[in-house]
C-alpha cells in the first residue's frame, strides 16, 4: 500500500484535482465477491489524532456528498458541506477530536470509483458502466480498510446523516467491539418503496439523455448533463418541505416577467429557476455512472434483510452507545423510521437516546443552521466522553 497525494487523472474531463488519497494495491472483495483493485480511497482528516488513538469520529457523507467536510472544498471554492458543525470550537470540535471523512466508494471525488481507472484488464481504461454493483456494506469495508491502516482500533463515533446514517448504522452492525457510539440522523434502516421510486425517476432521466450511451459516454467525450441535472432537480425537491419551498418561492414570478405577458416554455416561477440551478451547479461536479452506482447501493439497503427481515437480530451484536436524530419534517426519511431504529435497539438492550429535532426545512435541515441539532450533537459527544472517562476510571 502506498500513501499518494497526486493529480487525479478523470476519464470524462481534461480537469486534474489534487485528491489526498490512499493506495491498497490488495483491492477490496465486494459483498457480490467480486473483486477492485487496486483501491483508491480518498479522505480528509481533520485536527489530531490522540496518543492512544481513542478520539477518531468518522464522519459519513450523504448520497452526492465528499470527502470535504469543512475548509474549502476545491472544486466549488465554497465551504464544507459541513463547516458550520466541524471545527475548533465547534460541536464536533477539532480541538479534541481527530475527524476523518472518506469519500464513498463509487463515487466521484477520488475514492475508485466508475470513472476511475482499471487496472486488472490488459488495456487500462475507465470503468465506467462495467463497475459492479455495490451496497452500503461495501462502502463501510471500505472505510474499514483506511481505519486499519492507521492502527485506530476503536472510533469513538460513527456520525453520518441520510445515506451516511445507513453506514453509521451498518457500521454498528458489522463492527460491534470497533464503534464507542454512533450518531444516525434524517435517516432509516432500509430504503422504503418510495425511496426507491424517486430514485427510479432520476435514473431514468440519466438513461434518456441520448448522451447517456449506455453508460460509456467517457468513450465519446460527453455527458449525459440534461439527464443527470433533472436526476438532480428531482431528489433536491425530497430534501425540502413544502413550507419550506413556501417560504423561499411561494408562487412568485421571475423578475422579468412581472407587468409582461406570461411565457408558454422557459422557467416562470422563481422555484423553477433555483431548481435549474441546482441541477446544472450538480453536473459539474458529478458523475452520472457515480450516481447511479450510489443510488443503487441506498435501494439495496436493508440492515434487516440477512437477519430474516428482523432488525432485531441485526441489532443482535451491536455495542456502541446510540444518538438516533429525525427532523419533524422530513418526509423522505420520516421520524417513524428512527422510532423503528430506536424500538429495535431498545428490544435488544442498547444503550440509545432520541432526539426529534423540530424544524420546517425538510430532510436537509442536517446541512443548515439548526441550533438545536448543535446542541444534541455536542451534548451527545459531552455525555458519552463522560461516560467513557467513568468506565475507563472503574476499570
Amino acid at each position: 500500500m502506498v500513501i499518494s497525494e497526486k493529480q487525479d487523472e478523470i476519464c470524462e474531463t481534461n480537469q486534474d484535482q489534487l485528491i489526498q488519497k490512499l493506495v491498497f494495491p490488495e483491492g477490496i472483495t465486494l459483498e457480490s465477491g467480486k473483486i477492485i483493485a487496486p483501491l483508491e480511497i480518498a479522505y480528509q482528516t481533520y485536527g489530531q489524532l490522540s496518543e492512544f488513538k481513542d478520539n477518531a469520529i468518522l464522519i459519513c457523507h450523504a448520497l452526492t456528498g465528499d470527502q470535504y467536510v469543512a475548509g474549502i472544498h476545491p472544486v466549488t471554492k465554497k465551504p464544507g458541506w459541513w463547516s458550520k458543525m466541524v471545527g475548533s470550537g465547534l460541536p464536533i470540535d477539532t480541538d479534541k477530536y481527530f475527524v476523518i471523512c472518506t469519500n464513498v466508494l463509487g463515487s466521484c471525488m477520488g475514492t475508485t470509483g466508475p470513472r476511475s481507472i482499471r487496472e486488472d484488464i490488459s488495456q487500462p481504461r475507465c470503468w465506467g458502466a462495467e463497475f459492479p454493483a455495490i451496497t452500503i456494506k461495501d462502502m463501510v469495508n471500505t472505510q474499514k480498510i483506511l481505519i486499519d491502516y492507521w492502527g485506530i482500533e476503536r472510533l469513538f463515533a460513527v456520525i453520518g446523516g441520510s445515506m451516511g446514517g445507513m453506514q453509521a448504522l451498518q457500521w454498528a452492525v458489522s463492527y460491534p467491539d470497533q464503534v464507542y457510539s454512533v450518531m444516525p440522523i434524517a435517516t432509516s434502516s432500509f430504503h422504503s418503496a418510495q425511496n426507491i421510486a424517486f430514485n427510479e425517476v432520476g435514473r431514468q432521466a440519466i438513461f434518456s439523455d441520448p448522451d447517456w450511451r449506455d453508460g460509456e459516454y467517457w468513450r465519446y467525450g460527453v455527458t449525459p448533463y440534461r439527464g443527470l441535472a433533472v436526476a438532480r432537480m428531482m431528489a433536491h425537491i425530497t430534501y425540502l418541505s413544502e413550507d419550506a419551498l413556501n417560504r423561499k418561492f411561494g408562487r412568485k414570478l421571475q423578475e422579468s416577467l412581472k407587468g409582461s405577458s406570461l411565457p408558454i416554455f422557459g422557467d416562470m416561477f422563481q422555484v423553477e429557476s433555483y431548481l435549474h440551478y441546482q441541477g446544472s451547479n450538480f453536473v459539474r461536479r458529478f458523475d452520472a455512472n457515480s450516481y447511479v452506482t450510489i443510488t443503487r447501493a441506498m435501494d439495496w439497503f436493508d440492515l434487516s434483510q440477512t437477519h430474516d427481515g428482523d432488525l432485531v437480530k441485526a441489532f443482535a451484536p451491536v455495542q456502541s452507545r446510540f444518538c438516533v436524530i429525525s427532523l419533524s419534517s422530513d418526509w423522505l426519511f420520516p421520524t417513524s423510521r428512527s422510532r423503528v431504529i430506536v424500538q429495535a435497539l431498545n428490544r435488544v438492550g442498547a444503550k440509545v437516546s432520541f432526539v426529534e429535532i423540530t424544524t420546517d426545512k425538510g430532510h436537509d435541515a442536517f446541512l443548515l443552521e439548526e441550533p438545536n441539532l448543535d446542541l444534541t450533537i455536542q451534548g451527545f459527544l459531552v455525555g458519552i466522553e463522560e461516560q467513557r472517562r467513568l468506565e475507563n476510571y472503574a476499570s
